[in-house]
């Protein structure tokens, strides 16, 4: 996923503190970006903030999730207990199927980030 916002430094600080990713790069000036690669090493996939001179134009919408599964249960509570120690508002979601599963919490762009233990598939 790849993302435009304004604040590249505030996104960096929640996915690292807030969630526990890491640093995977970052580029300055890049025909005029600047952004950063965060997630998690090893893994394959990342997530891709970039910011510029001009302002996205996009705004989150309530259905718009950004799902994280954690591999055990352990991990899953160990980032919840790193939301609740980080003071993140924990939200309820529009789609009510994610407010029994999962723990969802706001980014500083306003998207909702829901973090829920790996689940068998449900149908």
């Amino acid at each position: 996923m790849a993302r435009h916002t304004i604040d590249l430094q505030a996104l960096k600080q929640f996915y690292t503190t807030v969630l526990g990713f890491s640093v995977l790069g970052e580029f300055t000036n890049h025909h005029g970006y600047n952004g950063v690669f965060l997630g998690k090493e090893k893994a394959d996939w990342h997530l891709e903030f970039t910011t510029s001179a001009t302002a996205p134009k996009h705004k989150a919408d309530e259905d718009d999730l950004l799902v994280f599964y954690t591999n055990t249960r352990q991990e899953y509570d160990e980032i919840v207990s790193n939301i609740k120690k980080q003071k993140q508002v924990i939200l309820q979601t529009q789609n009510p199927y994610w407010n029994n599963r999962a723990t969802c919490i706001k980014d500083p762009d306003g998207y909702l980030v829901v973090i829920l233990p790996k689940l068998k598939h449900e149908v």
